[in-house]
């Protein structure tokens, strides 16, 4: 063990991840490497150059992490709530306190621009603060007498939580994600994905300094090795998992052995339909902000990548939003004018870039966009152009499947009740965005969607207290509200001879 804890630097954050270059696991309230002696290379978005080493962690490792989350938790479910709400508030305020140093490590893991990932751990610390507000509703209630018995339900965390995270946004889902089970009293054991580990552990040494020793612990390694025995652990029955829809799939397979509780937040391929009642300019806008091109390049599950346009005013539609999309600039993330960044490896960019040319050879057209970004300094890092599709079919790969780029593809339509077809003709299931001015219209097409979270005039916006989660193979369960806070506890039913 070495104990690599020391308070966050203020210089150059890039510098600083380079020349440290080792940044070793939390277990237990320290700084471990992994008992293999095994290092894992996290590489830059923005010069594909290698940024710093994790642990590769083994069974070992993870059983070493449970083990210590088992030994904190014997204090963390007796904490008072009110005092484990308290802990999350200092962490709150830690956050906002680090926001500057902090956005511009998560901008360096992640290749998001800087200025989004303010607004991410201002989200992240909003919500630790919503759920630290929310412990006293850990509670029970008392149901009619049965003649001379009392009848009353306790709820109680299930204990160590495994929580898996995505690259897309690390440390909003590294803080905001474990506020739910910790404040319901549970321990977590976090896992970063393989591609942005580094913010997470940066985070934990903010968490280290508010919470008891293995209230927290922080693993790192790939899915198959450390995930694969975080999922398999017989002594976590509570797991979480954001990301995609395959590996989503594997986590529940393996969890149905163990007969664990999953909730899976998993991928979208979320429809906009625009009515041509609507304004075109606020449509325009609304898709452009709906794909998240300024927050994440694309890289996300809630983005509204397929446009259904009524064929009136298609033609407008297209050119204004190539127009709009053709003016974002990338940039390199950690400069604070950077429109849109860089995606999270040359894996994905290939991914990303085989969509948009099979989509060409299926009979779309590349209206703006649809290569990776050629000119220094861009060259060396994995940026991609925004790109707008049109000429698109509903049968097509790039209306079905989720690509999780900056790829927008628009598709005509006639007929409403067509249109509610396609949308729902999807094994999709998460976001969706209505533009009409006719509420009423609205309204039936929202209660008709087979989708979890819907805007009606708007995209993109998510809003703390409101359920997020999706239908189909877009997840089980609900984040960001109280729901998700009463999904880390089970119900114990006392029953009391009087």
């Amino acid at each position: 063990m070495r104990n690599a804890h020391h308070e966050l630097p203020l210089s150059d954050p890039l510098k600083e991840i380079r020349e440290t270059l080792f940044y070793p696991m939390l277990i237990g309230g320290q700084w471990v490497e992994s008992r293999s002696g095994q290092w894992m290379d996290v590489y830059h978005p923005a010069d594909g150059e290698l940024l710093a080493k994790v642990p590769a962690a083994t069974a070992e490792d993870v059983n070493e992490a449970v083990q210590a989350a088992g030994r904190a938790l014997k204090t963390w479910k007796h904490t008072p709530p009110v005092q484990r709400g308290r802990l999350l508030l200092k962490l709150a305020d830690l956050l906002e306190e680090n926001i500057e140093y902090l956005a511009a490590i998560d901008a360096i893991d992640s290749g998001n621009p800087v200025s989004a990932m303010k607004t991410d751990i201002v989200a992240a610390a909003r919500q630790i603060r919503y759920f630290a507000g929310l412990v006293l509703e850990m509670k029970g209630d008392t149901l009619p007498f049965s003649g001379a018995m009392l009848h009353s339900t306790h709820r109680e965390p299930y204990g160590v939580v495994a929580r898996i995270i995505p690259f897309n946004h690390p440390i909003m889902f590294a803080a905001g994600k474990i506020a739910a089970p910790l404040a319901a009293g549970n321990t977590v054991v976090l896992k970063p994905a393989d591609q942005t580990p580094i913010s997470p552990l940066i985070f934990g040494k903010l968490a280290n300094q508010i919470l008891p020793p293995g209230v927290l612990n922080i693993i790192t390694g790939d899915g198959r090795n450390a995930g694969d025995a975080l999922v398999r652990h017989p002594e976590i029955k509570r797991i979480a998992f954001t990301g995609g829809f395959t590996t989503g799939r594997k986590v529940l397979q393996t969890a149905a052995e163990g007969m664990k509780v999953v909730s899976l937040e998993l991928g979208g391929k979320n429809p906009m339909l625009v009515f041509p009642d609507a304004d075109l300019g606020e449509v325009v806008k609304s898709a452009v902000k709906g794909m998240n091109f300024d927050v994440s390049q694309g890289q996300s599950c809630g983005s509204t990548s397929k446009i259904f346009v009524h064929e009136s005013m298609v033609a407008d539609f297209v050119s204004k939003l190539a127009e709009e999309v053709a003016n974002i600039k990338i940039g390199m993330p950690s400069e604070p004018g950077c429109q849109m960044g860089a995606l999270i490896s040359e894996a994905h960019l290939q991914r990303v870039d085989g969509f948009v040319k099979r989509a060409v050879a299926e009979g779309a057209r590349v209206v703006t966009g649809g290569c990776r970004e050629e000119k220094a300094p861009f060259d060396k890092g994995y940026f991609y152009l925004p790109t707008v599709l049109d000429q698109v079919t509903p049968e097509m790969e790039i209306a079905v499947e989720e690509v999780f780029g900056p790829v927008i593809a628009v598709i005509p339509w006639s007929d409403e009740e067509e249109v509610l077809r396609l949308a729902n003709d999807s094994e999709y299931g998460l976001t969706a965005s209505i533009w009409t001015n006719d509420i009423r219209r609205a309204y039936r097409i929202a209660t008709r969607l087979e989708t979890g979270y819907i805007w009606i005039n708007d995209s993109s916006s998510r809003f703390i207290g409101t359920p997020f989660g999706g239908y189909k193979q877009s997840g089980i369960g609900v984040e960001n509200s109280i729901e998700e806070m009463l999904s880390y506890t089970q119900i114990k039913t006392i029953n009391v001879s009087l």
